[in-house]
């Protein structure tokens, strides 16, 4: 990924750069000293912090505070767009989260990319990215990251599934490996995920799926490869979970 140093000391509020990334790429855990906004026009990515993983399909973005740890994974080939804001910049600055990204915000992203390095702040370019900043901060938070815990044995659980979300362990296998009793299990994941292990797991699931549909395989194979015991089960929960059914996200 290009870190694009130079570019850093640029006196813009918002500098934008494209890149093209081939199926498997990974850029390991890194930082930057702006607020970063990632977006795939096209591919699935994953983007992983110390406290969240999130999977973030076409149409959606993932904002990424100043100084934020993070390594970004390709499942498949991606044409990445990214914004680079200013510290404190947009609504809920520090926070890592995924946003919906409109048809008019898509078209501003698109336009900003193709700015030169020292553009014009208070001509029509400058007008722009107000307007993106702007339409940014009008979009609602998307539900596609799952917060990971701080406790190391629970981090450990998490880590298992989500390397493999088909993992058929039930509750108590999963207290076991993390050396906890089932009710202390329980109580401390849910607070510090916020979720029960169940609902946990089903978003790490419908995460993986939505990477796997967008990267062209069948809904009958996503469905046995994240742990659904049929593909009409995996397709109502995915349909219950995301408003659409899983066909939606599939390569085409």
């Amino acid at each position: 990924m290009k870190h694009s140093v130079d570019f850093f000391g640029t006196a813009r509020p918002v500098i934008a750069l494209d890149d093209e990334y081939p199926a498997g790429f990974v850029d390991a855990m890194h930082q930057h000293d702006r607020t970063q906004i990632l977006y795939a026009s096209s591919g699935v990515m994953s983007v992983t912090t110390p406290e969240t993983s999130f999977v973030v399909p076409p149409q959606r973005a993932v904002w990424l505070p100043a100084n934020t740890p993070h390594e970004v994974s390709c499942r498949g080939p991606v044409s990445l767009r990214t914004l680079y804001l200013e510290p404190g910049l947009g609504r809920e600055p520090n926070r890592c989260r995924v946003i919906e990204v409109s048809d008019f915000l898509k078209a501003l992203i698109l336009e900003v990319v193709t700015f030169e390095r020292h553009y014009d702040l208070v001509g029509r370019e400058g007008r722009i990215v107000r307007l993106l900043l702007d339409e940014i901060d009008s979009m609602p938070n998307a539900p596609y990251g799952v917060h990971m815990p701080t406790d190391r044995r629970l981090l450990r659980v998490c880590r298992e599934i989500v390397a493999n979300p088909a993992d058929p362990r039930d509750l108590d296998d999963w207290a076991r490996l993390a050396g906890m009793g089932r009710r202390t299990f329980t109580r401390a994941f849910k607070h510090e995920t916020g979720m029960g292990l169940a609902v946990w797991r089903q978003q790490v699931r419908l995460m993986d799926a939505l990477s796997m549909l967008a990267s062209g395989q069948s809904i009958t194979v996503v469905a046995f490869e994240v742990g659904y015991d049929s593909p009409s089960a995996f397709s109502a929960m995915f349909r219950r979970a995301f408003g659409v059914p899983p066909s939606q996200y599939q390569l085409h």
